[in-house]
């Protein structure tokens, strides 16, 4: 009895204080056996100051901790605020190790501001660049990623560009609405997804609604699926079904390739740049100011990957659009009132992206839509030396984690921050607190598309529909992304 007394009260805490730091230990020790054989050409101990924090358990780090504020208590910022409980601000730095590797958590707007804008010290290497093509935006570095967003950004965000596409996904959602109303119920995030799916179908390849579109949203749902999941290839792993779902993307969009450019071939005196009917014609038509056009590979990474970064994100801000709306009325009439004024005018015709440009409450929604949905809750670099920032040295080949969520949830950015008001956008956001499509030179490049598709959507839905919550207490969930359990189950009718 003493001995099983002796090892509760002192052998099983001691052990359990062995583990919590022996991943510290291990890594400092690791760190300090490095320096000593770097000789010269290394930093001593005693100039080098990393970030406080801790590196959790052997081979999980902080994963247990993690999950526990994002999926067991329902907390996610929590994580960082236990953080700063502990440690205090550390210039907004904690190092950690998590998702697989020893790192660094950036918070603060001046510390994200800092890794967005240093291309040199930190490298991209988050979604895995074999799912998203090594020839995308997203993948691509230095004067490559310069030339590639140029031809991405004229074909997407150029003012003609725009009003095409706000002419060109408003029939289907004006059809969706009408299927949801006759449907009664619905999952808002099932349909939004699918009317989403179907005007990304149309503006990047003029595919029409049927089993081929079904199709590719099979595909690109098994690339989500495999986006965030660990990089291991082998049978029966999501990465490795995410590849190969991609792999048969690539091959029907370069069929797809392979028919416009005998098209275009076959027209006489007709330039490829005059045929931009949708986005793979303007990836294919535009030239950069020495006369060269993308390559087909570049052509299909670029298609694939911007699929993929506006299918998901989209959907989501539309699905937190209806339920923020269904919890604040008063938003909503608000909302009614300003298209409601607009429709007078417009006299059944569809709405342009200069009518859109107008809609100054409805772009306000917009705004604190994307705040709140806070789709992509931290974005990744690695450092590609040590780097130092206000007195921490981040080391070489660590990740950079910015925690953007934390940027749009902490009450010392925005007032009141989980209170959903539309009004707080009559001012602009504090400087860097406002992350959503991330910043520097890797600023989403679609994001005045999503902008626009989601505005459009708000348009239609506030002109004709009304909607209730049927689970209003729904548990929220946070991984991968945050949404309702239920999805936003909703009765919908015509007003």
């Amino acid at each position: 009895m003493s001995l099983l007394i002796t090892c509760v009260l002192v052998i099983m805490p001691l052990l359990g204080c062995l583990l919590w730091w022996c991943n510290d230990f291990w890594f400092f020790l690791r760190l300090k056996t490095v320096q000593n054989e770097g000789g010269a050409n290394s930093k001593s101990s005693s100039i080098i100051k990393l970030p406080p924090g801790h590196m959790g358990l052997p081979y999980f780090g902080e994963l247990l901790s993690f999950l526990w504020y994002f999926k067991i208590v329902g907390r996610p910022d929590d994580f960082i605020n236990s953080k700063r409980l502990k440690y205090g601000d550390a210039a907004g730095l904690y190092r950690t190790h998590l998702f697989g590797s020893p790192g660094v958590i950036a918070f603060s707007p001046a510390a994200i501001k800092f890794v967005m804008q240093s291309e040199s010290n930190f490298k991209n290497d988050w979604p895995s660049f074999e799912i998203v093509g090594m020839s995308s935006l997203v993948a691509v570095e230095g004067i490559a990623h310069t030339r590639i967003r140029s031809f991405v950004s004229r074909a997407i965000n150029l003012p003609q560009s725009l009003r095409r596409i706000a002419i060109m996904v408003q029939p289907r959602i004006i059809t969706a609405l009408k299927s949801w109303s006759n449907q009664g119920t619905i999952v808002a995030y099932k349909e939004a997804k699918k009317v989403t799916f179907e005007n990304i179908g149309t503006f990047f390849a003029s595919l029409e609604p049927g089993p081929v579109l079904d199709t590719l949203d099979i595909l690109f749902a098994g690339i989500l699926g495999g986006l965030r999941a660990s990089p291991i290839n082998f049978p029966g792993s999501a990465f490795r079904h995410a590849l190969q779902c991609r792999e048969k993307a690539t091959k029907f969009f370069k069929k797809e390739l392979d028919k416009k450019r005998k098209k275009m071939s076959d027209k006489d005196n007709i330039r490829a740049d005059d045929n931009t009917d949708d986005l793979m014609d303007g990836l294919m038509g535009l030239k950069d100011e020495e006369g060269k056009q993308l390559s087909d590979t570049e052509v299909l990474d670029n298609i694939v990957s911007l699929v993929v970064a506006g299918y998901e994100s989209t959907s989501l801000a539309i699905m937190w659009a209806l339920y923020n709306l269904a919890k604040y009325p008063n938003v909503l009439r608000k909302l009614r009132e300003e298209n409601m004024s607009l429709r007078k005018h417009k006299n059944g015709e569809l709405l342009t992206s200069d009518d859109v440009a107008k809609l100054i409450y409805t772009n306000k929604v917009v705004e604190e839509t994307i705040r709140m949905a806070n789709i992509a809750a931290f974005i990744f670099r690695t450092s590609t030396k040590d780097v130092e920032y206000k007195g921490y040295t981040i080391l070489k080949g660590w990740k950079v984690m910015m925690w953007i969520r934390y940027l749009h949830t902490n009450p010392e950015n925005f007032d009141d921050p989980m209170s959903f008001n539309p009004e707080r956008w009559s001012e602009p956001a504090k400087v860097g607190t406002y992350q959503v499509f991330g910043g520097g030179p890797r600023i989403c490049a679609g994001n005045m598309l999503a902008r626009l598709q989601v505005a459009i959507f708000l348009h239609h839905l506030a002109i004709g529909y009304k909607w209730e919550m049927v689970n209003p207490k729904a548990k929220m969930t946070y991984l991968p992304h945050p949404k309702p359990e239920d999805g936003v189950m909703i009765s919908f009718s015509k007003l």
